[in-house]
């Protein structure tokens, strides 16, 4: 039986994506190196569910590890794969460039050099809005020019862009890239900033808040992510990008007010500089995604926070020692 591979498999998107694949009762292979980027065993709560299927295979392993991959590809036959895996955040990616080059680029070539003579008829490469760097023109459109990134990570998502469309172009791999802007719900990565302003209001601490609060950014809702790669897994793209946001820009100062609503907590401030590799406002033009992928984003920023607060509750009361 041919199999699905997740990389990343175990991380926020991933185990939500691993959700929905189990659900259709497909065939999932799961790589992930539990690094300590944030704290292994939440990522293990976010596996658990799936090892109560036999259809569901974990190996532990980095994407950059040659041996490993090609053991991998190897053992199972895949009709497709859909590419988590990477160092996440901008902020992090300033304070160690190279771990971010060495993983986001050279881990996907990596991955890509091991797919160039194998029948896979379906990848998926997960960008991100941060290719659009200090974009002039918004909404932004993916016909926009993307050669100006502010930060690290910005340029290896773009640069694995260029990988997928190479490969794609060389050895005919089906390939959809997907630039997800700002991602949040349950299982969030607890550096990002809906989830720690949650646990900094709860916990009653002062959040940390960069710049004067108009930065803005394009929140969309885990569920509407999945949304949109389960449709682009059935799309018949050569080589095709694609915005996955929700269109609709959140002002910094609106997220903690609304947040303060949805928690019933008074938002204390500790103001800071905005940092250099900050964007000062994401917004996708997501008309490519609704024409050619049905993709409509459904979930409003309070019920998504609603949800959020809801998971991080529960999981802080079983589990305290992870926030």
């Amino acid at each position: 039986m041919r199999s699905i591979l997740v990389t990343g498999g175990c991380g926020f998107i991933g185990s939500h994506l691993i959700d929905k694949l189990l659900s259709q009762r497909k065939q999932v292979i799961c790589i992930d190196n539990l690094n300590d980027f944030y704290h292994p065993e939440i990522k293990l709560l976010n596996q658990k569910p799936h090892l109560d299927y036999k259809r569901y295979s974990f190996h532990n392993g980095d994407i950059r590890n040659e041996s490993f991959i090609r053991e991998i590809f190897t053992t199972y036959t895949f009709d497709t794969v859909i590419h988590l895996a990477a160092m996440a955040g901008v902020r992090p990616s300033l304070e160690n460039p190279v771990l971010y080059t060495d993983v986001n680029i050279n881990g996907t070539q990596v991955l890509l050099e091991e797919m160039k003579d194998k029948d896979i008829q379906k990848f998926i490469f997960a960008s991100s809005s941060s290719v659009y760097g200090n974009n002039d023109k918004i909404p932004f459109s993916e016909t926009d020019m993307v050669d100006q990134q502010i930060s690290p990570y910005g340029t290896t998502k773009k640069m694995g862009e260029e990988l997928c469309f190479t490969y794609s172009h060389l050895y005919e791999i089906p390939t959809s890239c997907l630039r997800f802007f700002t991602v949040y719900g349950p299982r969030q990565r607890p550096e990002m900033a809906i989830h720690k302003f949650v646990r900094f209001m709860l916990n009653e601490q002062p959040l940390p808040f960069f710049g004067d609060g108009s930065t803005a950014r394009d929140y969309t809702y885990i569920q509407d992510i999945i949304g949109g790669i389960l449709a682009a897994l059935e799309s018949n793209d050569d080589f095709m990008i694609y915005n996955l946001g929700n269109s609709e820009p959140v002002k910094l100062a609106d997220l903690v007010s609304t947040i303060s609503d949805v928690t019933g907590r008074t938002a204390v401030l500790d103001e800071r500089d905005l940092p250099s590799g900050d964007v000062l406002r994401t917004y996708a033009d997501i008309s490519r995604a609704e024409s050619r992928l049905d993709y409509t984003p459904k979930t409003h920023l309070y019920d998504g926070i609603v949800q959020f607060v809801d998971w991080f509750r529960t999981v802080k009361t079983k589990h305290p020692q992870l926030f």
